[in-house]
């Protein structure tokens, strides 16, 4: 995502924010969840910024910092419905006359999430009261707030449709990179692609059995109560071809499983998927791919029994076997397909050569199919972009320079972690 427009990423795990330490610092580098206290001393020497809602946090951050010799970023989190982590409304502006009296902390805005524990959908009522607390902050404040970040994935459909997004000027992207949807109704979004992710499983066992138990039934290996049987007296002359893959709870949330057209899943145990087959001729060796949803993708990138493996590229070597798989024969892997992607563009009016957008326009997506205004080229087969007034965007992304095309494709960051797009600010050049 770094060598595409990206340049900053962020994470929930602070572990996972020294992992990209060690490959850019160049890249800002945020955690968006609020620090825990036995942490303070990683997050201030890892993290550029932190979202945060506590006070004896900040007060901890601050002492930390003034010991390490360095500044760290708090963007403050309210709450504004979803009941996750936030600040009461009444009492951000005082939050933020204590950030910023804190010596070794800096204040650059607001945030808020929404859709997450709750699903409260972001719309005009509740991107307005965020700008209203930014411009209350400023008001009883020091400096202007370069940050308004409106909240996540959920937040695409209100921000490509409203006609004024206020104050807010950054959004954390995450599932709509990786998985082209949106999270509020997981509708497909325009020009991006949905099959980037695809888990594949070896078949362990094949066999006719019946297709209902029989004996005393009782709870579940996970505590469920049996399934209710659909026929009162299921006959046992009934059966199924049904497969067994080397998959289960621990390696993938099997709800988020997207099995290929004419497979069922019937059940699940922590190490083994149980589906029918249905006409597929599938014998033991076999493997079977499948899509991903959220919550399945997000368990199987942090699976150490999922091996990662992205097409379109060179094997490596192989490494020893890892649990349950191991690359070469891949009896479970997650194909990293370099398929989805956004691709960012615009042209001078008239000209040739490759897209690039005018660095002074300020623009935003254009998904309806409406004209672009001058200045501004549509992306074959991406997000197109219309102009419409200097240094506003929906989506902080990078600004690109003249002749110059962004092409953001899908790399390798756990689902759950986000990554900006930027605009407004001067940009290099695109690497």
């Amino acid at each position: 995502m770094l060598r595409g427009v990206a340049c900053g990423l962020g994470d929930s795990r602070i572990q996972n924010l020294a992992r990209l330490d060690a490959g850019d610092r160049a890249a800002s580098r945020t955690l968006i969840r609020s620090p825990m206290l036995s942490q303070v001393e990683q997050v201030v020497r890892t993290a550029t910024a932190s979202l945060n809602t506590s006070r004896p946090v900040l007060a901890a951050l601050d002492n930390e910092a003034r010991r390490q010799r360095l500044i760290h970023d708090v963007v403050l989190m309210v709450e504004l419905g979803d009941l996750r982590e936030g600040v009461a409304i009444e009492d951000v502006a005082a939050l933020a006359a204590i950030t910023r009296r804190h010596g070794r902390l800096r204040l650059p805005g607001l945030g808020t999430n929404l859709a997450c524990r709750n699903g409260v959908v972001p719309d005009d009522r509740n991107m307005g009261e965020l700008s209203r607390l930014a411009d209350q902050v400023e008001s009883s404040g020091r400096g202007r707030l370069d940050v308004v970040s409106g909240g996540n994935s959920a937040n695409l459909p209100w921000a490509l449709s409203t006609s004024d997004v206020g104050r807010v000027n950054e959004l954390r992207i995450g599932e709509a990179i990786l998985l082209g949807t949106e999270p509020l109704h997981r509708t497909l979004l325009p020009g991006l692609h949905s099959d980037a992710f695809k888990l594949v499983a070896e078949v362990i066992e094949v066999a006719v059995k019946p297709a209902h138990p029989w004996g005393d039934r009782a709870q579940t290996a996970f505590g469920h109560p049996p399934a209710t049987l659909r026929r009162p007296a299921p006959s046992r002359d009934r059966t199924v071809r049904q497969a067994i893959l080397a998959l289960g709870r621990q390696d993938v949330d099997v709800d988020g499983l997207i099995p290929p057209p004419g497979i069922t899943v019937l059940g699940t145990s922590s190490d083994h998927l149980v589906v029918d087959l249905g006409d597929h001729a599938v014998s033991v060796g076999d493997e079977l791919t499948f899509g991903l949803g959220y919550g399945a993708l997000l368990r199987a990138m942090t699976s150490p029994f999922v091996v990662q493996v992205e097409t379109g590229h060179p094997p490596v070597a192989a490494p020893d076997r890892v649990g349950t798989a191991h690359l070469t024969s891949h009896p479970m892997w997650v194909a990293l397909h370099r398929r989805p992607r956004i691709e960012i563009a615009g042209g001078r009016k008239g000209g040739s050569g490759p897209a690039h957008r005018n660095p002074g326009s300020g623009c935003e997506p254009d998904l309806a199919g409406r004209r672009t205004a001058p200045g501004c080229v549509a992306a074959d087969g991406g997000i197109r972009w219309r102009c419409r007034r200097p240094r506003r965007f929906l989506i902080r992304s990078r600004l690109l320079t003249d002749d110059e095309t962004a092409i953001l494709a899908a790399g390798r960051p756990r689902p759950g972690g986000i990554v900006w797009l930027r605009c407004g600010s001067r940009a290099g050049p695109v690497r």
